[in-house]
């Protein structure tokens, strides 16, 4: 049997596969399958189909084509590698829409119309079995499905006594691709509390963690390949792994060379609780992780009563005294130039009993840690994705949404003029050198560049860079989101 498998790229609750990360779902399918497998992605196809697969050069004038950024080495095969193919898996699927910088995930009426005509076995695993929606503020998107002869999660949902082996299997599909990529490491599934009315992650798993040597195991087959860049972040929360800190020693004695090790998601309560083992898990990410690491808070609002509707996990107080505990630990600059352990915001529009006091919440308690001298890496600001299955899918659905959608842009803009634009100076003050950051894209003159890990700072350096190269750069100036800078020191390879 000869097969394909296409990346089309996933974002989830826990767990981030859109370039430069690498998922879980490719690698799990290619060690399962257990033969040789090419590897696509929607970056190839759209390639294929624009292009006839013909690399296009960036104007000038113009802005990088991101839909066409992330090739395999099989981009010239195309054609003849879908021609052979016998069964072709499609991994694709958005839960929590973002904005990427070098990347557009793929959607169904995309790749639809793109495949429908292949004479082979189709397959429809990842997210977008449950739904998928690249843009916040919208229901899941529909499509006729009647193309592919199978559309399954479970299919390729593993229990992790098979994950042990396949992980490693799979690895090897980062030798078809030619770029750097940062390794989305899976410890465990599920969500401990699995309340929030949006979340679609309890739809998916229940709540199982991974053998630590399981885990060590597979980081050190991606390590002994040549992969350098690691994030533990397809978990809903770091705190809750039994082994948490033995985990990232282990990790710093066996693999010393790693450029970055991240983390990502953290449920603000257990940092608290943390403090019973004398803040052991909080203390071995500063010192074994590389700086420049977020602990993604799931608050989603400040607004009490929002909380209560949507059975969020996190009052705002438990919230601002997490906050207070990662900036005593975390706060002091690294060696790549930012502080070394943060924690992240995220906050979503559209929930349950948001009224404009939603809003004015919101600021009071982001005013509060600003005015305290708290620092926030970054506040992620959505509006919230439907998805059937989800509780506020079957109560209460867009009806907030709809009701305070005129207002979300001015609050939205409150909090970035506000909030990030002063915080962002405060995180990231002008004259700070931000080392190994990758050129990722053009925009007319303008190139972007940002470090490899968790939601990394977005440089914009006039001129035009040679792009995937790394580049020291001296930040000049801050927007609402992002750094202006120019480069002290070019690199042939990061260091």
């Amino acid at each position: 049997m000869k097969y394909a498998i296409f990346d089309c790229y996933t974002d989830e609750p826990a767990g981030l596969g859109v370039p430069p990360y690498l998922g879980t779902y490719p690698r799990y399918i290619a060690g399962y399958l257990n033969e040789k497998v090419n590897y696509l992605t929607i970056d190839d196809l759209r390639l294929w189909k624009k292009y006839n697969s013909i690399i296009q050069e960036t104007k000038i004038s113009k802005k990088t084509d991101i839909t066409t950024c992330n090739l395999t080495i099989n981009f010239k095969n195309v054609g003849k590698i879908l021609h052979e193919t016998e069964t072709l898996i499609v991994v694709l699927g958005v839960h929590v829409p973002g904005k990427y910088l070098s990347a557009i995930p793929g959607t169904l009426n995309e790749i639809i119309p793109m495949i429908k005509d292949f004479n082979c076995k189709k397959i429809l695993t990842g997210p977008a079995v449950f739904g998928t929606q690249l843009f916040g503020g919208r229901f899941y998107e529909k499509a006729d499905l009647g193309i592919f002869d199978k559309v399954s999660y479970d299919m390729f949902n593993f229990h992790y006594k098979d994950v042990k082996e396949y992980s490693i299997k799979g690895a090897s599909i980062i030798k078809q691709i030619p770029d750097y990529r940062m390794i989305e490491i899976e410890t465990g599934h599920g969500c401990d509390i699995g309340k929030c009315s949006f979340c679609t992650e309890p739809l998916k798993n229940k709540v199982e963690f991974r053998e630590k040597e399981d885990v060590m195991k597979e980081i050190a087959e991606f390590y002994n390949l040549g992969a350098r860049y690691f994030r533990l972040g397809k978990q809903t929360c770091f705190y809750t792994l039994p082994y948490a800190a033995e985990l990232l020693k282990e990790i710093s004695d066996e693999c010393p060379d790693i450029k970055v090790l991240h983390i990502d998601n953290v449920n603000p309560v257990k940092v608290i609780m943390d403090k019973q083992n004398d803040f052991a898990i909080t203390k071995a990410i500063v010192k074994y992780c590389t700086s420049g690491n977020i602990a993604a808070f799931g608050v989603e609002s400040f607004d009490l009563e929002v909380v209560k509707a949507n059975t969020l996990n996190t009052p705002p107080n438990i919230a601002y005294e997490a906050i207070k505990i990662l900036n005593k630990f975390g706060s002091e600059r690294g060696s790549d130039g930012m502080p070394k352990f943060l924690p992240g915001i995220n906050i979503i529009f559209g929930l349950r009993n948001e009224t404009k006091k939603t809003h004015e919440e919101n600021m009071k308690w982001l005013s509060r840690v600003y005015d305290e001298g708290l620092m926030l890496r970054r506040i992620n600001i959505r509006q919230v994705a439907i998805f059937e299955g989800t509780s506020l899918y079957n109560e209460g659905r867009d009806k907030f949404l709809r009701k305070n959608k005129k207002l979300y842009w001015k609050w939205r803009n409150e909090i970035r003029q506000k909030i990030d634009w002063p915080m962002l100076q405060r995180v990231v003050p002008s004259g700070t050198v931000l080392t190994n950051c990758y050129a990722e894209i053009y925009d007319g003159k303008t190139t972007f560049c940002r470090q490899f890990g968790t939601y990394p700072i977005i440089v914009g350096v006039k001129g035009r860079l040679e792009l995937k190269k790394f580049y020291d750069i001296e930040v000049t100036g801050q927007m609402l989101r992002s750094v202006t800078g120019k480069v002290v020191v070019e690199r042939e390879v990061e260091v």
